[in-house]
């Protein structure tokens, strides 16, 4: 379990995480967004005691990361896929970090096998491609068997098996009963990969919940309707309290009223339907809705 508590981070006199409290739970996938300069990474080093924070605590299984020795056998994470010495193999940088938390040297070959880097093992690290790094990152994040892993956008250069691949894994992590918090910048792939989401925008808390009450907060539930008698749907709408967006070619999208109410108010006006649709709640339009406020650097288009 990772537990934040009043966590702030002051930087001279720019604030990157302020006041910031939160907990990441055994056995679920838990998301971790923000828009661009929000403080994700900063908690993340935070939370790994790679930085030491002005005010307020965060501790790992109970205690400060940074005060159990051998640290990789407690929690393991991928922040930068690039922070590799180049001019190591892939089995000398495991090997190195295996010994360095008196892991056994055979959890080298066997994390090499499970993020598939058995080929390129001998290989230098500067030669390879960034989705082959957050492999070995990820390799690495695993090594010491930990019930805690923290990822940081461990999806950037990895393609559509790879992907697939990451997101069975985290998903198989969470099942044995580890913590997995994963920050992402990938709406849809949250949508697919996190139970629980924590929210944050300019280094404070938004939102700390499941991913479909996030979603669903976020704007109200739409209908899709399509007739070929508009003008009727419209008046029907507008009598039960909800608004009606045309689309043309007979399709509207309906808000504020729920798809078994418009069915039975047209059916009673005698307006036919074509076509009546649910439209669920998207994470990305009520991420983008709920953080607008706390987005550091936008154009102001569509806010």
């Amino acid at each position: 379990m990772i537990e934040v508590n009043e966590l702030t981070k002051r930087y001279g006199k720019k604030t990157a995480v302020d006041g910031l409290s939160f907990t990441v739970r055994p056995g679920r996938v838990t998301g971790f967004l923000g828009p661009n300069g929000a403080g994700k990474s900063t908690t993340l080093r935070l939370v790994l005691g790679l930085n030491e924070p002005t005010s307020g605590s965060v501790t790992v299984g109970g205690r400060p990361f940074r005060s159990r020795p051998r640290g990789l056998r407690y929690a393991g994470g991928l922040l930068d896929a690039h922070d590799v010495h180049g001019g190591r193999s892939a089995r000398a940088h495991l090997a190195a970090l295996a010994y360095g938390n008196g892991l056994p040297p055979r959890r080298v070959g066997e994390v090499l096998a499970e993020v598939g880097l058995e080929q390129a093992a001998r290989r230098r690290v500067g030669g390879f491609s960034l989705g082959m790094k957050q492999r070995l990152g990820i390799a690495a994040a695993l090594l010491g068997d930990p019930p805690v892993l923290l990822f940081d956008e461990p999806l950037n250069g990895l393609d559509p098996d790879g992907v697939l691949w990451v997101r069975s894994l985290f998903r198989r992590l969470a099942d044995e009963g580890r913590t997995v918090l994963v920050s992402s910048h990938l709406m849809r792939e949250m949508e697919q990969t996190a139970d629980e989401l924590v929210v944050i925008g300019r280094g404070r808390l938004i939102a700390a919940e499941g991913l479909a009450e996030f979603a669903a907060r976020g704007r109200r539930r739409g209908v899709v309707v399509r007739t070929d008698d508009v003008t009727g749907l419209t008046a029907v709408v507008t009598a039960g309290g909800g608004e009606i967006v045309h689309e043309g070619d007979g399709r509207c999208a309906v808000t504020g009223m729920e798809a078994g109410r418009i069915a039975a108010a047209a059916l009673g006006a005698g307006v036919l339907l074509s076509e009546l649709t649910p439209v669920s709640a998207s994470l990305e339009e009520a991420f983008m809705e709920i953080t607008a406020s706390s987005v550091e650097y936008g154009t102001g288009e569509g806010r």
